[in-house]
């Protein structure tokens, strides 16, 4: 039982620290500002994107986006990025543009105009119902019973298995039957 307890916590331990890696590079990459991953917290632009729905957002030249095309983009009066599709788009200066946005299941157009620069966020990934894990598995009434589940794990991998036993068992002497009496040892003839 303890060893298939081991495996067990082995298993899930290489199963953590490859979401803890994974988790680690998304957090470099965000830190650096080659991704932004967004969880959508309303339902403005389903069916195609879900509430509970996780984007990975990417930097893109405000000049390359075009009327139809989704942005996510900050909100003062929400303090949130929204992603909403773009339904219209002009550039005001050398490095500003106003983009109107709308979300898909909305009857109107967010109020006034977005003002950007350079570049704007926009969804290159989409994964269904990330969201909600990830929320999920933030919360603290998770994150501690996982937190002690995880030590109790890794207490169960430092346990000696049953074989760690017998090898160390196999290191003793043993007094096999047809070996040579126990007794002073042999001296060597030396000529005279």
């Amino acid at each position: 039982m303890i060893r298939v307890l081991r495996t067990f916590g082995n298993v899930v331990l290489w199963l953590l620290a490859v979401v803890g890696v994974l988790s680690v590079l998304v957090w470099g990459a965000s830190r650096a500002g080659w991704i932004k991953p967004l969880v959508v917290i309303s339902g403005s632009m389903e069916p195609k994107i879900m509430t509970g729905d996780l984007l990975v957002d990417v930097p893109t030249p405000t000049g390359e986006l075009e009327v139809g095309d989704v942005a996510s983009i900050y909100n003062p009066i929400t303090r949130n990025l929204v992603s909403h599709r773009i339904v219209a788009i002009e550039q005001t200066g050398d490095a500003t543009w106003e983009i109107h946005m709308k979300g898909d299941a909305n009857d109107a157009q967010d109020g006034g105009a977005y003002e950007v620069g350079d570049t704007v966020w926009t969804p290159r990934y989409q994964l269904s119902g990330a969201g909600f894990l990830i929320a999920d598995v933030s919360r603290p009434s998770v994150v501690i019973p996982l937190g002690i589940t995880l030590l109790a794990l890794v207490g169960l991998t430092m346990l000696p298995s049953s074989r760690d036993e017998d090898d160390e068992q196999d290191d003793e002497p043993h007094d096999d039957a047809g070996s040579a009496p126990a007794g002073p040892p042999l001296k060597e003839h030396v000529p005279v």
